[in-house]
């Protein structure tokens, strides 16, 4: 008997895809009766954190994904400052009427070297991000690297935590993005995402590039 060939007389390669069919169709089944138990919605606290690239990026993904879906939405950044970048040009250019964008931030706190300063900086962005969530126009409000601002205590964090649990409309999204998230935050989110680094072109002395960091 041919090699591929099985005992009855049936060729290995439609053994393995029928086999392999079935396999999907159960798998099938089953995800299937675990989606029909998924019936609730709300608006989700989303938190992106952790050392690795990619936490605003993904952030503004969603932003995206709220403005190809025609779905109101907006950005508070507290930490970028004038600095130029492509979602923010692109939102501004093209999309200005569903997204509002608002960078309050004036760059990393090496940089401005004034505690009080960024401090009232911070404040002044966390009260623009009040108002943006409690308008229930908006889907989502994205709140670019506040777990910054956040771990350098420029913000209270009790404050921000009463915030989402008491004042967040029902069905509006919250993304918080940044290094070293808080654990009342990451308690409180309904998903938490951490990025991990592996590998960084920063460390080989590669500066960041235009498309990929901004």
């Amino acid at each position: 008997m041919s090699d591929e060939t099985a005992n009855t007389g049936e060729p290995v390669a439609e053994k393995d895809e029928a086999r392999h069919a079935m396999k999907m169709a159960k798998k099938k089944t089953a995800r299937d009766k675990i989606m029909a138990t998924k019936t609730d919605e709300k608006g989700l606290i989303i938190v992106h954190t952790g050392k690795g690239k990619g936490k605003s990026t993904a952030g503004f993904g969603m932003i995206f994904r709220h403005i190809a879906h025609g779905m109101p939405c907006a950005v508070v950044q507290f930490i970028k400052g004038a600095m130029q970048t492509g979602e923010r040009d692109l939102i501004d250019k093209h999309f200005g009427d569903l997204c509002q964008f608002y960078t309050l931030g004036e760059g990393f706190t090496w940089e401005t070297q004034d505690r009080a300063r960024d401090v009232a900086t911070a404040e002044k962005a966390w009260e623009k991000a009040k108002e943006l969530i409690r308008d229930e126009r908006n889907s989502m409000v994205l709140l670019d690297e506040i777990n910054i601002a956040l771990r350098y205590d420029y913000i209270d964090i009790a404050e921000v935590v009463r915030f989402l649990k008491e004042e967040k409309p029902h069905m509006t999204h919250v993304v918080l993005t940044g290094r070293n998230a808080k654990e009342d935050l990451m308690e409180i989110a309904d998903l938490v995402t951490e990025m991990e680094l592996i590998k960084h072109p920063f460390r080989s002395g590669i500066k960041g590039q235009k498309g990929v960091e901004f």
